[in-house]
């Protein structure tokens, strides 16, 4: 039982390392890299307390080494899945009743294992399963990851802190109860962050959650559970499994005791599980929560007066950093006529001094590879009809290679169609389409930006004239979710900006901020009268 009001540390952005060349960090997540690289590891799946493994087991490999195998999961039956909403209802009463500070201390210990003895480990796992350059690693499974469990746990004290008025002779008070039932997180391979995060921030609020997360991600998602167990999460709060996802989703959605989906995906995965959940809602004991960040066709909008490194610099970090797996990676590309050439031949600069795609090991690599075959297969195809179609020219890169590693060049399209087909799909890879207007088309522009996609996750505009900037902003007021002005469309920061898109992007429920927290909790009004009435009669009866 609480004996006081606590307050919790101060969360502060984690500061990122430099792995500059003899740096102590840089020594450390390589050797980590190459003990990974070395060993086989054998991951179970967790149901309470129990490693779980099973006939049926898959190989992971590197993206950049696929021939390589570095580890195997085990796959879970419909049994299993079963077993693990089971188990994680029976943890459900002990860790909703536990004091909200003790589960606090358990995020914040998790965070500073990650900022101290396991940095190298998740990194490297990071680097070498999901083929991040080690920077992207140290941005997202170090420091956001940090990030999120510290400003959640700041975000929780200050949600509890929110309570009503009291009138005259009545104390009002607001309790904020975790779900009734489980939680269901199903979390993506492209960041290590977001897959701890899901199932992190709704277990911080007293919930219990199944968790199921990429195939792609499984490597680090191991060192995610170790970090937990080690925090001292109770057994059960978080159980995790794999397999098939139709059989795991199907199992999850049809149980009475769900309560709420934490999704990152796919835009079609995310409709396809709304419409499961409508078709089911007389099956469960409550209304669902949902809450999905899915995909987006990021743009950057250049005004005349933008000076054209910045513009490039936006274009080739937006585009190419982590092959354009992010959902925010800038894809569409809109340049005033009067400044492309100069843009364009800046970007093409930044492309030629790329190594060639290569493993993260080598840390002068920029680009490395896409992050499987299926994924290497597609943007393929679009870059092969790019090369036929006379609307569209490759100006930079076209070139693939899987032989090794699932290896595509940076590629730069230049389209005369503001609506071709490059412009307006998702390729999820470092592919980025160039629409040049007409400079005194800016406003027909902007409509047009706004209008291409369904999307509305992220955006950048990037001008000095300040009437331009104002105007931008107003017309793409719902275009995107997350805006940037003058600046790449990617690199939310936790505590900065939070995160989230609408339209087909998702729910908009901004990680990394309290909102997203409210989502994982069912609020009760307590008021207590302290001298109840004992006459049914008001004054106005006389």
């Amino acid at each position: 039982m609480a004996n006081g009001f606590f307050n919790v540390p101060k969360a502060l952005n984690e500061a990122i390392k430099t792995y500059a060349p003899n740096t102590t960090e840089r020594a450390a997540v390589l050797k980590q890299y190459k003990e990974y690289y070395t060993n086989f590891t054998d991951i179970p799946f967790y149901i309470g307390s129990e490693e779980i493994r099973t006939e049926n087991t898959r190989t992971i490999s590197p993206p950049h080494d696929h021939k390589h195998a570095i580890g195997k999961y085990h796959l879970a039956e419909k049994k299993h899945v079963s077993e693990a909403i089971s188990n994680t209802l029976e943890a459900r009463d002990s860790w909703a009743n536990l004091p909200w500070e003790q589960r606090a201390a358990i995020f914040l210990k998790a965070a500073d294992l990650i900022a101290g003895p396991y940095r190298a480990k998740i990194n490297a796992a990071t680097m070498l399963a999901q083929s991040k350059t080690i920077h992207q690693a140290e941005i997202d499974a170090a420091c956001e990851f940090i990030d999120f469990l510290r400003f959640n746990v700041e975000f929780m004290s200050e949600i509890y802190q929110q309570q009503p008025e009291s009138g005259d002779g009545i104390w009002n008070r607001v309790e904020y109860r975790p779900l009734e039932g489980f939680i269901y997180a199903i979390t993506p391979f492209n960041f290590t962050a977001i897959a701890g995060n899901l199932p992190a921030s709704a277990a911080m609020m007293g919930n219990v959650v199944l968790w199921k997360p990429s195939d792609s991600q499984i490597f680090s998602a191991k060192v995610i559970i170790d970090i937990f167990k080690e925090a001292g999460l109770p057994d059960g709060v978080i159980n995790i499994v794999y397999g098939d996802p139709i059989m795991i989703t199907e199992t999850a959605l049809s149980s009475p005791d769900f309560a709420g989906l934490h999704f990152t995906g796919s835009t079609f995965v995310f409709k396809e599980l709304w419409k499961q959940i409508g078709n089911n809602i007389h099956t469960y004991k409550t209304y669902p929560k949902i809450v999905g960040e899915t995909g987006g066709k990021d743009f950057i909008i250049a005004h005349s007066s933008a000076f054209p490194k910045q513009v490039a610099t936006a274009i080739t970090r937006g585009a190419f950093e982590f092959q354009g797996q992010k959902c925010s990676a800038a894809s569409r590309v809109y340049l005033p006529k009067s400044s492309a050439n100069e843009i364009i031949a800046l970007v093409k600069k930044d492309i030629a001094s790329f190594n060639k795609p290569g493993s993260p090991e080598d840390m002068s690599n920029f680009i490395t590879a896409v992050i499987h075959e299926q994924s290497f297969d597609k943007l393929v195809t679009y870059i092969e009809q790019a090369k036929k179609d006379t609307n569209a020219e490759i100006i930079a890169g076209g070139n693939y290679d899987k032989s090794i590693g699932y290896f595509i060049e940076p590629t730069v399209i230049i389209t005369t169609d503001p609506k071709y087909t490059t412009m307006e799909t998702e390729l999820f890879g470092p592919i980025v389409t160039i629409y040049i207007y007409e400079d005194k088309d800016w406003s027909k522009t902007l409509k047009l930006v706004d209008s291409t996609s369904e999307y509305a996750l992220t955006g950048a505009v990037i001008a000095k004239e300040r009437y331009a900037i104002n105007e931008a902003t107003i017309a793409l007021q719902n275009s995107a979710g997350n805006f940037y002005i003058n600046d790449k469309p990617t690199g939310a920061v936790v505590g900065q900006q939070p995160f989230g898109g609408a339209r087909a992007s998702g729910t908009n429920d901004k990680a990394g901020s309290a909102q997203n927290l409210l989502r994982w909790v069912s609020p009760r009004l307590i008021k207590e009268v302290f001298v109840s009435p004992e006459d049914y009669r008001y004054p106005f009866l006389g």
